[in-house]
């Protein structure tokens, strides 16, 4: 039993003299009608449990969600800073919010605010897909987007 070989149906005191001749553990692995047991060392095994499970969380991503603030006004250079940022989140995989604020006056020309959100959405066409469309909510304008996945 120790050296990987199977026996089978074996009466559980048969079993747990094995696993003691061997000076290893009796463990269940697969609980049911008929259970399924190893002899193994079990404080090994948990170890080995726990560095998978530490692997796999140090390998796991999850996804952020940033945003990007712009002006309705916003000048080109300023335009290429900000899309250079968002290009930098979603080459990361993260989310991006781009939110476009109106101040004063501003609040009568809705309209550059939305010709903004478009621009960015066609710049941005190849890279990601909107998961949320542009939406006004007071004095902001909203829009979400995410990286497609390849």
């Amino acid at each position: 039993m120790a050296d990987g070989e199977k026996r089978g149906n074996v009466p559980l005191s048969e079993a747990l003299e094995a696993a003691r001749a061997a000076g290893l553990d009796l463990v269940e692995v697969a609980p049911g009608v008929t259970p399924v047991c190893k002899v193994l060392d079990y404080g090994k095994m948990r170890f080995e449990n726990q560095k998978k499970k530490t692997a796999n969380r140090k390998n796991q991503r999850t996804q952020a969600l940033k945003e990007i603030k712009m002006r309705p006004n916003i000048d080109v250079h300023d335009y290429g800073v900000k899309t250079k940022a968002m290009r930098k989140f979603f080459d990361r995989g993260d989310k991006v919010k781009v939110t476009v604020r109106f101040r004063g006056r501003e609040m009568a020309h809705m309209d550059r605010g939305m010709t903004l959100l478009a621009r960015v959405k066609e710049d941005f066409a190849e890279d990601c897909k909107v998961e949320f469309e542009p939406k006004t909510e007071g004095r902001l304008m909203t829009m979400v987007l995410a990286p497609k996945q390849n």
